[in-house]
């Protein structure tokens, strides 16, 4: 049995790791908030690009671009699955990486290589222990992703596949619902859907109402041009989704260990005092003893 005094180490031991646990759940329920309202400002940007491409797009015609071309046979996927830099945020890293290596076995089961982008630091050493050729990695900005750090991963995603080195990425992450749940979500990057070239007709309705737009250069050469701030725009906002996944996922995790650790505390408490109630029994009877055989 325990003594007193390993007990007592032992509880100051768990109560500073509480400290802890709790100080990294305020500083993830701050981050947490800084990054919803990232992402409710990326909103109303995605939705009016959308409708920018869209109204393009009619305007255009028919098109063939390179981010919407659709290969009749896909032979190479690139998977981009998005983890954090850091651990301590519950199954937020170890989910993604699941459903990511399950789409590789799937994709696999159908004939198809696979490829991979490695999006933070976890991710990335996951992949290179077990050996997964990696086109490129992007690491160190997973926190607080920059718009910049969305470009460079459409960037290279988007030059594997106009060049013809893949024909389908698909992107894993996290999607953030609250603080006790993330969504992984697949979403297909490359090719861009044609669909968003289409609009319904309560647009078609409001855009004649606003009369016929001159284009200046040609519709075409625009959507040329949108089109791949389109794509850095869908990276963005998966890794907006990401990050406030993680912080939500973290502070659910600090959460759960800061209440671990005070029942871990209560319990311990509890074997102190029994210790000490032993030792105090144990002086008595050695007094007692003691005191009997002197008489």
């Amino acid at each position: 049995m325990a003594s007193v005094q390993d007990i007592k180490r032992r509880i100051r031991s768990v109560r500073n790791t509480r400290k802890i646990t709790r100080a990294m759940e305020l500083v993830a329920a701050a981050k947490l908030r800084r990054a919803q309202g990232r992402i409710e400002a990326m909103r109303p940007y995605a939705e009016t690009m959308r409708e920018l491409i869209a109204g393009v797009g009619r305007a255009s015609g028919s098109v063939r671009l390179p981010l919407l071309e659709q290969r009749e046979q896909v032979s190479k996927v690139l998977v981009v699955p998005l983890t954090g830099d850091r651990g301590l945020a519950g199954a937020f890293n170890a989910q993604v990486l699941r459903r990511s290596l399950a789409l590789e076995r799937q994709l696999l089961g159908e004939g198809l290589n696979v490829r991979w982008l490695g999006v933070g630091k976890k991710g990335r050493s996951t992949l290179l222990f077990r050996r997964k050729p990696l086109d490129g990695e992007f690491v160190g900005f997973t926190d607080r992703p920059a718009y910049s750090d969305a470009q460079a991963i459409a960037h290279r995603a988007g030059e594997l596949f106009t060049s013809g080195e893949v024909d389908r990425v698909v992107l894993v992450y996290n999607t953030f619902v609250s603080a006790l749940t993330q969504r992984v979500t697949e979403q297909e990057l490359l090719p861009i859907s044609a669909d968003i070239l289409e609009t319904d007709e309560a647009e078609r309705a409001d855009d004649a109402l606003r009369g016929d737009f001159i284009f200046e250069p040609e519709p075409e050469e625009i959507l040329e041009r949108l089109l791949p701030v389109y794509l850095e725009s869908q990276v963005y906002r998966a890794l907006l989704e990401s990050a406030a996944s993680e912080q939500g996922a973290r502070m659910t995790a600090m959460r759960n260990a800061s209440k671990n650790a005070g029942e871990l505390i209560d319990r311990l408490t509890l074997q102190m005092n029994r210790a000490r109630q032993a030792e105090i029994t144990q002086e008595i009877l050695e007094v007692v003893a003691g005191a009997e055989a002197l008489v």
